[in-house]
Order: structure tokens, then C-alpha cells, then sequence
């Protein structure tokens, strides 16, 4: 939980009764490698921070896995869609090794969210980085080769290029296993 605080207090400033609060409704697991956190036609029911280890969110796009998230530890993650609207989720996810997280449910992300102004400020905040993740990630994309999204994804990630499969990395950077394997071997030293 302390590092859920300190990700939070890098934000804003919390007071001791607003430490509390989040105690109160904020609930830590220890989870295992390869469990299920969700799968697609369930609604979400939680947002998840994740405080150690790593964790895949992915659509089964006719019979083809698409990782769409590679979640590193101190950041969250949910089918955000399915837990805002209470719909069922397109979404899976999965822990990739065992995990230690930190979760809330809608109903008490409803109670923070109506009786405190700090939880609005701190959605906004994630709400936006993340936001602002993915439309770097649409850029990358469209301007950079599939060399060069493997070395930002490596220099910015190494912990997640380091312990994830070369499938999920390749499904992740939008190209085949293969074609990450060849390149993989060209900048090898």
C-alpha cells in the first residue's frame, strides 16, 4: 500500500485523513502468475493498482490474441470502459508473474469519488497520463518503424522486455513473433 501512497503523493498532497480514506477502501491481494483478473463478457468491477510484478491486458480479435496493455508495477489498470458503465468487458487480463495489487471497487470508487475532492484530481491525473500514453503509442505507430518501436519499447520498458515473451512483446509492438525475433538478432551484440 505504501507504494500506492507515495505514486499518489508524487501527484498531489494528501492529508492523514486522506491516507486513511484510501486505506479504508482500498484493498491489497497477493496474486499469482497466469490468473485471470478478467476475461472479455464480464463487467469490471475493479481498478487496479498494480505494486509488484507484471501484468497483460488483451482482445481475442477472431481467434487471434492482441496485447494491448503491458502493465510494469506502480501503475494502474482496468477495462476502464466496462468499469465506468458497468458493461461487460472486449477486455482480458491476466497476470504474466505473480502479482501484488492494490484494488478498488466501483461502489467504493463512487464514495471517494462523491465525498472527496482529492479522488477527482487523482482520476484526472492517471485519467490523462494514460490518455496521453496511448495517443504517443497510435503516433509510434504510424511514424516509427517496427525496429525502432522495439527500442523505445526496450528503453523505456526494460524491466517488461526483460521477463515478458516474445510473443506478447511482438503482439504488443503490432508485428509478428518472427519479425521481432529478426530484429532482435540485427541489434544483438
Amino acid at each position: 500500500m505504501e507504494n500506492l501512497i507515495n505514486y499518489i503523493q508524487s501527484r498531489i498532497t494528501l492529508t492523514q485523513n486522506e491516507i486513511d480514506l484510501i486505506k479504508k477502501y482500498l484493498v491489497f491481494e497477493e496474486i499469482p502468475a497466469q490468473t485471470n483478473l478478467l476475461k472479455a463478457g464480464k463487467v469490471e468491477r475493479y481498478i487496479y493498482f498494480l505494486d509488484n510484478g507484471i501484468v497483460k491486458g488483451y482482445q481475442n480479435i477472431d481467434g487471434k490474441i492482441v496485447v494491448q496493455h503491458l502493465v510494469a508495477e506502480h501503475d494502474f489498470f482496468t477495462s476502464l470502459d466496462s468499469f465506468m458503465t458497468e458493461t461487460p468487458s472486449l477486455d482480458y487480463y491476466e497476470t504474466i508473474t505473480d502479482c501484488r495489487i492494490v484494488k478498488i471497487s466501483k461502489p467504493d470508487f463512487d464514495i471517494l469519488q462523491k465525498e472527496t475532492k482529492f479522488w477527482s484530481i487523482l482520476v484526472k491525473e492517471v485519467t490523462n497520463a494514460h490518455l496521453n500514453c496511448k495517443l504517443e503509442r497510435v503516433k509510434d505507430f504510424q511514424t516509427l518503424t517496427a525496429k525502432q518501436r522495439y527500442l523505445k519499447f526496450v528503453n523505456q520498458h526494460p524491466t517488461l522486455a526483460l521477463n515478458v515473451s516474445i510473443d506478447n512483446i511482438a503482439s504488443f509492438l503490432g508485428m509478428e513473433p518472427q519479425s521481432l525475433s529478426r530484429i532482435r538478432k540485427q541489434i544483438a551484440f
